[in-house]
């Protein structure tokens, strides 16, 4: 159920012009009282609401806060994220999401978090996560796919990550091949996938995506390698409309997805955003390095690398990392 505070909040966004206050009420069905003091409260946490007599409320700027009620008010899907878990701080938000799994949560939970400290990137490394500042959100599934399959959903969720954010913020975002999302060729999101899963079944699955999108520096062993969304942009970026947008591309995705249970239908809306197509790669196979020229990926979500003898490999992201020769991507 939406509060009170999201509905209101969800009228406002759909109101061109001012809303009066009765209908409001009337919408609601709460008292005028009711309605003023949830302007008031909104009002403090920074909403700019333009209150005129004999006219009603508009809402002239939203600022850049994250809460369950901002998150919902803006979400247009019929699953995914239409429950959030807002928190302030957390371990890591894919702990969170699997906590949560494990209690029963249905499928399309959200778990958004304004600060991680344990955030988690791939192969154990820690993801830097400062407060107020990036996008901290794990997506919880139950998919009804073999554990072997799963892997592929982390590019549905890469995919989907760049098409929202080219979406909504018109920026060239692109997908170095299996989970990263780039921009100018620094690192923008991260994106990690994990399961419980039996033999022949998954039981749940969580994928994190870590955006920077409001951070205005970084460490001095990242400054060549990763971006922010203001950086590039030169000013702060709403981090609710990014994650609900991302949420509805997602959403549009996984249903292709789930219908054949590869990427056969989403293979070329990727490649037409992927980073290493047609370009020179190296990799890095667990005893065993190569070199060649990455043409896209296949139904299965495999890069396929052409080799220097003209024969095509099939990388599967697990066993294997992708370097460009010639920068980050």
């Amino acid at each position: 159920m939406e509060s009170t505070k999201t509905k209101i909040l969800r009228l406002l966004r759909c109101q061109e012009g001012y809303l009066s206050g009765q209908e409001m009420c009337e919408k609601l069905g709460v008292s005028r009282t009711a309605v003023w003091k949830y302007m008031k409260q909104l009002k403090e946490e920074g909403y700019e609401i333009q209150a005129v007599q004999n006219k009603g409320y508009q809402l002239v700027e939203a600022p850049d806060v994250l809460g369950e009620s901002e998150i919902k008010s803006r979400l247009d899907t019929k699953w995914a994220g239409r429950e959030v878990c807002f928190l302030e701080e957390v371990d890591s938000t894919n702990t969170q999401a699997k906590r949560m799994a494990e209690e029963g949560a249905p499928s399309g939970t959200l778990v958004v978090a304004d600060m991680q400290v344990k955030g988690k990137g791939r192969r154990g490394r820690m993801w830097t996560s400062p407060k107020g500042s990036a996008i901290y959100m794990t997506l919880m599934l139950r998919p009804q796919i073999k554990p072997e399959r799963a892997s592929m959903l982390t590019l549905v969720m890469g995919l989907s990550v760049v098409q929202a954010i080219r979406e909504t913020l018109k920026v060239d975002t692109c997908i170095k091949w299996p989970n990263d999302v780039v921009l100018n060729k620094k690192k923008l999101v991260g994106i990690l996938t994990e399961m419980n899963a039996q033999m022949d079944y998954i039981e749940y699955l969580v994928i994190g995506i870590g955006i920077n999108a409001n951070m205005c520096d970084f460490p001095e062993e990242l400054k060549d390698k990763a971006t922010s969304l203001r950086m590039e942009l030169g000013y702060p970026v709403n981090r609710a409309k990014i994650i609900a947008q991302t949420m509805k591309t997602f959403e549009h995705n996984y249903e292709i997805f789930e219908k054949t249970q590869d990427l056969s239908e989403l293979t070329e809306a990727y490649q037409e955003v992927l980073a290493n197509y047609d370009q020179p790669v190296r990799v890095l196979e667990p005893g065993h390095e190569y070199s060649g020229i990455a043409r896209g990926i296949n139904a299965q979500g495999e890069l396929l690398v052409e080799r220097e003898d003209g024969t095509v490999a099939e990388v599967y992201s697990g066993e294997v990392s992708v370097r460009g020769l010639y920068s980050y991507v």
